[in-house]
């Protein structure tokens, strides 16, 4: 731990702190944008009073789902909101243990589904427009903060962006981080074998010099005052100014188990050597692989995954002598929340 944030841990825990809630109300929605080109499924998963009772989502015959209340009333008062982004060919599902944890912490929790790097949207071309992914998170902020009857009213300076994988970048460049394609490409002719280069590759967001002049711009939301990554990608394209002056203090959280794709050192752990010490945090977990971030397997799980894609179980994998994957997780959430509640605490304007 950097010692300026081991000191903000012993003196921020009182002031802020969030009470459980026993209920949790869940909606989806569809977000439109005025040329209706990017509709964007969004779930948010908030406090609520109901006494209904709750029911699975996003319960499936591969992944354990997670309780909640659909259409529910939002609980009163103000709650801090959370934004969730997920990997590349990832969806809102991905991250609903995290949701509902947070969400049973007193947080609004709002996710999307990415058009074109989401499981059932693969389009190309909306998957080279790489650049609106952090505009994506932008819209659901603007959409939950704008109804409260719906979902709750939104403490004010208490906005994070949570992401996993590629989501992580996604994240990071709402933050205020800034991506440099020329400085990406060079890396991935050094480091061919890791995925954010292969991915990115697929994704083929300079097409055009619109995409690319996209990509490279100032993607931050000025709402957001704290960032979490969870084993991120494509961190190596950022630029060194952008991270050193990052405004907001950021949590990075890294898979410790060995990997030749997307291995900490290259990633996570370069990215904290280049954020401000004072406002930031590293976290190894040495059990946890990069799908330990993705919900919990049923049993015969990997045998239905293989069956469909050969090599897909690998998702349901967690380091070697790891500790469940829900141990895991309960380990991130803690991380996560004791983190958003130090930002809370300690608001500086940067």
């Amino acid at each position: 731990m950097k010692p300026a944030l081991g000191a903000l841990l012993l003196t921020c825990m009182t002031t802020s702190a969030l009470a459980d809630v026993n209920s949790v109300g869940f909606q989806s929605s569809t977000l439109l944008d005025p040329h209706n080109e990017r509709p964007l499924e969004m779930v948010v998963w908030y406090p609520s009073t109901t006494t209904v009772a709750p029911q699975l989502i996003g319960d499936d015959v591969v992944f354990v789902g997670a309780s909640a209340v659909r259409n529910a009333p939002p609980s009163a008062g103000e709650h801090p909101l959370v934004v969730l982004s997920h990997g590349f060919r990832g969806n809102w599902n991905n991250q609903n243990w995290l949701a509902s944890a947070l969400a049973h912490k007193g947080y609004i929790v709002a996710a999307v589904n990415h058009p074109g790097t989401t499981t059932h949207d693969r389009s190309p071309k909306a998957a080279a427009q790489l650049w609106q992914r952090p505009i994506d998170l932008h819209r659901a902020i603007e959409a939950v903060t704008t109804q409260p009857e719906k979902f709750g009213v939104v403490a004010k300076r208490q906005i994070a962006a949570v992401g996993h994988s590629l989501g992580g970048w996604t994240a990071m460049e709402i933050a205020g981080a800034r991506f440099d394609p020329a400085q990406f490409a060079r890396d991935c002719k050094l480091h061919p074998q890791l995925s954010s280069c292969t991915n990115y590759q697929t994704i083929n967001p300079e097409s055009t010099p619109a995409l690319k002049a996209g990509l490279a711009g100032d993607l931050r939301d000025q709402r957001v005052t704290a960032v979490v990554s969870l084993d991120l990608g494509l961190s190596r394209g950022m630029t060194d100014e952008s991270l050193a002056a990052l405004p907001v203090p950021v949590l990075v959280i890294a898979a410790g188990a060995p990997s030749v794709e997307l291995p900490a050192q290259l990633e996570s752990a370069n990215l904290a050597t280049r954020l401000p010490q004072a406002s930031s945090r590293y976290v190894e977990i040495s059990d946890a692989s990069h799908f330990s971030f993705l919900p919990i397997c049923k049993p015969g799980a990997v045998a239905l995954l293989e069956e469909d894609i050969p090599g897909d179980g690998i998702i349901c994998g967690d380091g070697d002598n790891a500790r469940p994957r829900e141990v895991i997780q309960q380990q991130v959430t803690s991380l996560i929340s004791e983190f958003l509640t130090q930002s809370a605490n300690n608001k500086v304007d940067l």
